[in-house]
């Protein structure tokens, strides 16, 4: 069964960071691209980062704070949060275009979230 399974969430003060983990485990062939969203209350979700092989792609409202990186070996992504603002505060959802070998197929899986919360 593949599944995300995100951590590092949690309570912070303004200004604080949190660093974001994301381990997709299954029967994983192909990883094309693992990326984080996030949602407020009453709110769209949005993308914050994403990467691929030789990219990497972030919403404006997070450039030179936050840094997303891949170790393709562990099949994890990370979210490193720097300099976090109470506008940061959603939950946090992991997301990854995944190929699998059994059952055999590339979709896109979506993690449970994890709560990030600034607040001072």
């Amino acid at each position: 069964q593949v599944q995300l399974v995100e951590s590092g969430g949690g309570l912070v003060q303004p200004g604080g960071s949190l660093r974001l983990s994301c381990v997709a485990s299954g029967s994983i062939f192909t990883i094309y691209s693992m990326g984080w969203y996030r949602q407020a209350p009453g709110k769209q979700r949005e993308l914050v980062a994403n990467t691929n092989r030789g990219s990497t792609n972030y919403a404006d409202s997070v450039k030179g704070r936050f840094t997303i990186s891949r170790d393709n070996a562990k099949n994890t992504v990370y979210l490193q949060m720097n300099d976090l603002k109470p506008e940061d505060t959603a939950v946090y959802y992991c997301n990854a275009d995944l190929l699998t070998s059994r059952p055999m197929g590339r979709r896109e899986y979506w993690g449970q979230g994890t709560q990030v919360t600034v607040s001072s």
